[in-house]
């Protein structure tokens, strides 16, 4: 299921990606177009992260919900936050990205201790 997550959250990141470069160009100014763009970057590097937990999982044949769970939260709070923030331009959403760069921050402290685990 963890392959499923990434690669359907990888596909909502080319989405947004498309959407910012195509959608809204003409619509942001350009310092709401960076804050889009750095949500979708991170949205599509831990989509891709969520997709190498899944391989990571069939080959240890065991659930790794701890990392995955961050990634999706992260996702979910720093790139959500991100683009609402870019679209609405209520600068009191930029409170709750940390939060999600936080989760990401437990996410690979997570791996990284399945990781030591293993080794």
């Amino acid at each position: 299921m963890t392959i499923a997550h990434g690669a359907l959250q990888a596909f909502l990141a080319v989405l947004a990606g498309a959407f910012g470069a195509h959608g809204l160009k003409n619509i942001l100014g350009e310092p709401e177009l960076r804050i889009w763009q750095t949500g979708v970057t991170y949205h599509l590097a831990h989509a891709l992260a969520l997709v190498m937990l899944g391989i990571l999982e069939k080959q240890m044949q065991t659930k790794l919900n701890l990392p995955h769970y961050a990634f999706g939260i992260g996702i979910l709070l720093f790139s959500g936050s991100l683009y609402a923030l870019a679209l609405s331009g209520m600068k009191v959403l930029g409170a709750i990205t940390p939060l999600g760069g936080t989760a990401f921050l437990i996410g690979w402290l997570a791996l990284a201790w399945v990781g030591w685990k293993s080794a």
